[in-house]
């Protein structure tokens, strides 16, 4: 036991952090284990909440008050061209696109990992999300788990995460509670102990609403809501104002209830129809990252979840050519949305996931 702690406090670990509690009690955690810890802020964007310039004030408290070396990146240029861009061009063109993941993979853990590497001499980081990361010695392979806490499981988030990442990855959250978290941060004397959790993507904190996010970039377009026989019901101000499943907000009176079903950008038209459309038997995913297994070339059973707070249902994942999988579910999924992730597990075990395909527009 000796040994080993010996050993941990020669090993350096960069810890990212955005001045939550989440990150600050990851910090505390390996700094009490011995760890030669190292705190790292990137700093995405301007404005209020974590991930800003006020994260970056909690951060620089933590750091002061564990005594430990504190770096801020400014990564507002990648954190425009990787996800700004991306969602801006995603709603434009009618999908509903997942920014965290994204994030995740190309500018958070991709670059800090080089980060740590080039400047730092440290070959390992760590973060404050909720997930387990396991070695399986048979296979060679990093398998990424869902987190011992299933309500505050953030590995569909980490689903794009390569081998070399998740080689170099520390969780030191994924086997305890929200709860415990908050306890060992009040215990740590951690100012950002009691500090609220985010309620939103760090977007929607800067810019009040996704709404008023979208609408600094995207030009308000008038155009027609239609039902699936083309007949018009009504008119919105722009298709990136709504996404596949929505209900409230369609601003058109009906006998029963409506949900978007479709969005065509070439006709710049919002289609809705009853709960019914929303449902579907398959869809398609691209950009697969196969993680706690090789891709697989017959078909395989697994639970696959279609949103964040979806639960998991049994499905086949069936591959295809150009690293792309058809799902077929077990039972008919009520909106499935384009530019979502769709990621499957076998039991806790995240096995791969990607990103749901915009089926044709079929209506009128």
């Amino acid at each position: 036991m000796h040994q080993q702690v010996m050993d941990r406090s020669m090993t350096k670990v960069v810890v990212g952090l955005s001045g939550g509690v989440d990150s600050s009690a990851a910090a505390a955690i390996l700094h009490e284990q011995g760890y030669d810890v190292i705190g790292l802020t990137l700093w995405l964007m301007k404005g209020k909440g974590q991930c800003c310039s006020e994260g970056m004030v909690d951060a620089a408290k933590l750091c002061e008050h564990l005594d430990i070396p504190h770096h801020i990146v400014d990564t507002r240029d990648v954190f425009e061209q990787h996800i700004i861009n991306y969602l801006v061009t995603g709603y434009r063109d009618g999908i509903t696109p997942l920014p965290c993941s994204q994030c995740n993979k190309a500018v958070k853990f991709g670059p800090m990992l080089d980060y740590a590497r080039r400047e730092l001499a440290c070959d390992r980081i760590a973060t404050g999300h909720y997930a387990r990361i396991r070695h399986d010695v048979t296979t060679g392979r990093y398998q990424l788990l869902r987190a011992s806490d299933r309500t505050k499981d953030q590995s569909y988030f980490l689903y794009d995460l390569a081998q070399e990442i998740l080689a170099h990855v520390l969780f030191p959250l994924g086997e305890q509670a929200k709860t415990e978290t908050r306890r060992v941060a009040a215990a740590f004397g951690l100012h950002t102990a009691d500090k609220p959790e985010s309620q939103d993507l760090c977007l929607v904190e800067a810019n009040g609403s996704m709404r008023a996010f979208l609408d600094r970039y995207i030009t308000p377009q008038q155009g027609e809501i239609v039902d699936q026989t083309g007949r018009v019901l009504g008119y919105h101000e722009g298709i990136h104002h709504y996404t596949i499943g929505q209900r409230k907000g369609l601003g058109i009176a009906h006998s029963e209830p409506l949900y978007v079903v479709a969005l065509d950008a070439v006709k710049n038209q919002v289609i809705v129809g009853d709960r019914a459309a929303t449902l579907a038997t398959d869809c398609t995913v691209q950009q697969v990252n196969w993680v706690s297994i090789a891709a697989p070339t017959a078909p395989i059973r697994g639970e696959v979840q279609i949103r964040y707070r979806a639960q998991a249902v049994p499905a086949t994942i069936i591959p295809m050519e150009n690293n792309r999988v058809r799902i077929v579910f077990d039972t008919p999924q009520s909106s499935i949305t384009p530019g979502q992730a769709a990621v499957w597990y076998d039991g806790e075990t995240l096995l791969g996931g990607g990103l749901i395909e915009r089926e044709e527009v079929q209506h009128g």
